[in-house]
């Protein structure tokens, strides 16, 4: 598909007034927001507060009542064939075959996709995502963060230059939510657009070049995490010693416990 000149210079996504309702209950209340190519934007609200609807509007799954949403340069409501020709979309849910193996999975996918090549498609997703030595395994022998990222590497089968991450690492363990955190570094890295929506702090922290706040059906908020700390006066606080997080403390004992039990 060629591009425009205004698809290149302009926001990978563009969201001005989206309002959604359910009957009596009103989800969106007019939402704004831009996200910049090749960067990741972290959608953060609590449970309820229409971050997935947000991002079936956005992805032509639902139709907003009303408001204008572009992406790729596309309108999602007038042009929707070419805004799913340029995203791929990841759940909460990991959307793989548990009866296949992790390339077979790539393999199926870039062949649906009529892709040429898929045996070579699927051992370079592979490698980007550290599963080479389990891409001959059935996936119902892989851990959590395993499927996530194999999920990942599935949608971007065909190089979409948007993707939609929904709650990616809902339900992880904390080793499986960091493997995913890389993986998804990893996507901005090579150029891809990510939005991501998040209930957890931590994850908008770690990932996000910025970080929009959908709170009761409006962005409260809208930032680089440095301008989100900013609208905080500073604590004064007496000199401490700054304490180990619970991630430190994990991250150390399990390389510890990895370490000791490898042979010698």
């Amino acid at each position: 598909m060629r591009m425009t000149a205004n698809q290149v210079q302009g926001s990978a996504i563009r969201v001005q007034g989206l309002q959604k309702s359910y009957k009596e209950l009103r989800v969106l209340r007019g939402v704004d927001f831009e996200v910049a190519r090749g960067s990741i934007f972290a959608l953060l609200g609590s449970n309820g507060a229409g971050k997935t609807t947000v991002v079936k509007i956005l992805s032509t799954l639902l139709k907003a009542d009303a408001g204008t949403a572009r992406v790729h340069g596309f309108d999602v409501a007038a042009q929707a064939a070419e805004v799913r020709e340029s995203i791929s979309l990841t759940g909460q849910f990991a959307a793989v075959d548990e009866i296949l193996s992790g390339r077979e999975n790539l393999v199926l996918v870039a062949r649906l996709r009529h892709l040429k090549d898929p045996g070579t498609i699927a051992d370079d997703l592979l490698r980007r995502f550290s599963l080479t030595e389990a891409g001959g395994r059935k996936v119902s022998t892989y851990s959590g963060g395993m499927r996530r990222r194999l999920d990942i590497a599935m949608s971007l089968i065909g190089d979409p230059p948007v993707i939609f991450l929904d709650e990616p690492t809902a339900g992880l363990d904390p080793q499986a939510r960091i493997e995913v955190w890389q993986a998804v570094k990893e996507l901005a890295g090579r150029g891809t657009t990510v939005l991501l929506t998040t209930q957890y702090l931590d994850e908008a922290e770690q990932l996000a070049d910025r970080i929009a706040i959908l709170h009761e059906g409006r962005i409260i908020v809208n930032g680089t995490l440095a301008e989100l700390k900013q609208l905080l006066p500073p604590a004064k606080v007496e000199y401490v010693e700054k304490q180990p997080t619970l991630e430190d403390v994990f991250l150390t004992l399990v390389g510890t416990a990895n370490t000791a039990s490898q042979p010698g």
